[in-house]
């Protein structure tokens, strides 16, 4: 399996994104909301630079899980891990942050998720690595990386403190 994207690229496409959230954001504040389970991990290394950048944010993290549309496909108990939003959402500004946006499914759930928290007066999309192959009509709004793949591909993505590192994988269909 080659690795598509190792550590120090990972970091690049992290900066990007804080970069390109820092140039949209003119002054305003904004909340980051990372999707549990790999997003949230982007969301809070975004967050890092943000602050070093002297953005005002605030941070929160999404638990989707029981708002799949393939909930029936998964394990009988799925792994509930909670949403972390100490912040009121009802006319906030959100970016929500993914590892990877595919076919939009994750993020229809993520926005369904998000307005049983209030409706925010915006919502953008930040992920570190755009696919293609869209479901739905849902595009990016920062993108860290824009990688070509089959329908069929797989991109596996290991981060430091979920997987003990930094690397994506493209495992490509055969």
């Amino acid at each position: 399996m080659p690795i598509v994207l190792d550590e120090a690229q990972i970091a690049e496409a992290v900066a990007s994104l804080a970069a390109q959230i820092k140039d949209a954001a003119r002054g305003e504040r904004i909340a980051i909301v990372g999707i549990r389970r790999r997003g949230d991990e982007v969301a809070d290394r975004v967050c890092r630079l943000l602050r070093e950048m002297g953005v005002d944010h605030v941070y929160g993290m999404l638990d989707i899980s029981l708002y799949r549309d393939d909930l029936a496909h998964l394990a009988e108990s799925p792994r509930l891990q909670g949403s972390e939003i100490s912040f009121p959402v009802e006319g906030a500004r959100i970016v929500i942050v993914d590892d990877v946006l595919f076919t939009g499914r994750t993020i229809r759930a993520a926005l369904d998720a998000l307005w049983d928290y209030g409706r925010p007066a915006k919502t953008e999309l930040a992920v570190l690595i755009d696919r293609g192959h869209r479901e739905l009509p849902i595009r990016p709004d920062f993108t860290g990386v824009n990688l070509k793949t089959a329908r069929m591909d797989h991109v596996l993505v290991r981060l430091k403190i979920t997987d003990g590192e930094d690397a994506v994988e493209l495992v490509e269909s055969s």
